[in-house]
């Protein structure tokens, strides 16, 4: 018995030791969007698109942020009322009135879902399209639960025109204020860069690609090259989902040896001409064929206002969408099962055992692979401000994590999945 549950924690040892050298370093919290500050050469227009149902308690905040950015160019904001039952529209049109902006601020009523569609594209599909009529060089796509910090945008921005990218998203702060939050909300974001570590998803020639939908900034002709949201209109994982068709039609993975700089200068002069004049643009330093390029980071300024409370409300955040993200695959659940009482519990476990039996092989290879976790996990906890002490507890979190993915999985087949702001969404091939 001694030599199996050895061999289980050396082969635990072996998985942290990899996943920290060789897995994108995706523990590390570096990826951040204000790490530097930039100064904007050039003013793209932007349209901002927010659909929002039944937002009316967290809309004069999010929207308040979003109207009092310090963007000097052309900004407007495309609210989506998705056919909200708490005045959501009313609140909005008080708020631009309040600040002095009402002529930023255009409230769309929200038509009627249908069929094929998940309630948030079909209402960001709206936002989009009545955005065009301002031909903008990009859309910001966020949320009605988000406060942005007064240069987000002009971050984002900067960002994308300095970098030549399609796409840059930031995973914003999410609230960590209550006892459920600080102990399970920065495990969430540490398991996102996990499965999509920021490094490659940054590298123009790795296939890996990601979003958060928090907060998107996607050029409109990019956006166009994909065939628009519509391509992405059944998905739950929408940021992720949206991510995925930019890089794709970019041709990540597939440049072998070409650098990125190489890629973003493709094309001479001419093919340049060619395109601008096939797709007019009112501004001509921004239009370009899409490259597929995308950034994703973090951003310590911008936050999510949406609260957590108690272990329901994260339990039924994570289970809306954690067998969609394992592609409702029962031998990937089976997989993750299996691999997170290996690779979280064993090292706790085998300490325990260890000083049972007083076998201390066992007990130091668990003391090993738990310190190993707890380095992994400390700079995610540091980033969100809590206890160091909580790094420690990763093996009790990724059990909660664990037990929540297989309830995910069990209201798949009860036909309860997918349920969000009233409705539920069956699966769909294209998640």
């Amino acid at each position: 018995m001694d030599v199996i549950v050895l061999g289980l924690m050396l082969l635990s040892l072996t998985i942290w030791l990899g996943l920290l050298c060789f897995w994108g370093q995706f523990w590390r919290t570096d990826q951040q969007l204000e790490v530097t500050e930039t100064q904007l050469e050039s003013l793209p227009v932007v349209c901002a698109v927010v659909p929002a149902r039944n937002e009316a308690e967290l809309i004069p905040t999010s929207l308040r942020s979003l109207l009092l950015q310090d963007y000097p160019g052309s900004f407007n904001v495309f609210l989506v009322d998705d056919r909200s039952t708490d005045r959501t529209a009313n609140f909005a049109e008080g708020v631009a009135h309040a600040v002095g902006k009402p002529q930023q601020l255009h409230i769309i009523s929200g038509e009627s879902l249908p069929p094929g569609w998940s309630g948030k594209l079909w209402a960001v599909e709206q936002g989009i399209n009545s955005a065009s009529k301002f031909a903008p060089d990009y859309f910001l796509l966020t949320d009605a639960d988000i406060e942005h910090d007064p240069g987000n945008l002009r971050r984002l921005v900067a960002k994308a025109v300095q970098e030549d990218l399609d796409m840059v998203s930031v995973m914003v702060r999410l609230r960590c204020e209550s006892f459920w939050e600080k102990l399970l909300i920065p495990a969430f974001v540490f398991f996102f860069q996990k499965l999509y570590p920021f490094r490659w998803v940054n590298n123009p020639n790795n296939p890996t690609a990601a979003a958060a939908g928090g907060s998107i900034l996607i050029a409109r002709e990019a956006l166009e090259q994909i065939g628009g949201i519509q391509v992405i209109r059944q998905a739950l994982i929408d940021d992720c989902a949206l991510a995925k068709a930019v890089k794709k039609s970019g041709g990540a993975g597939e440049q072998g040896s070409r650098g990125a700089g190489e890629q973003r200068s493709r094309g001479d002069k001419g093919d340049k001409e060619n395109n601008h004049a096939q797709c007019p643009m009112p501004n001509a330093p921004y239009p370009m064929l899409s490259q597929g390029r995308i950034w994703l980071g973090l951003s310590s300024l911008t936050r999510s206002l949406r609260p957590y409370d108690s272990l329901a409300t994260i339990w039924d955040m994570v289970a809306r969408s954690a067998y969609t993200q394992l592609n409702y695959s029962p031998l990937l659940l089976l997989g993750t099962l299996l691999g997170m009482p290996l690779i979280y519990l064993a090292p706790p476990i085998c300490v325990i055992l260890g000083a049972v039996w007083s076998n201390w092989a066992i007990a130091l290879t668990g003391i090993l692979g738990w310190l190993l976790m707890t380095f992994a996990y400390y700079p995610t906890i540091r980033f969100y401000k809590c206890s160091p002490w909580l790094a420690f507890s990763l093996p009790a979190i990724a059990f909660l994590y664990t037990l929540m993915t297989l309830d995910s999985a069990l209201r798949h087949w009860q036909g309860r999945g997918g349920a969000w702001k009233g409705r539920v969404y069956p699966s769909s091939d294209n998640l």
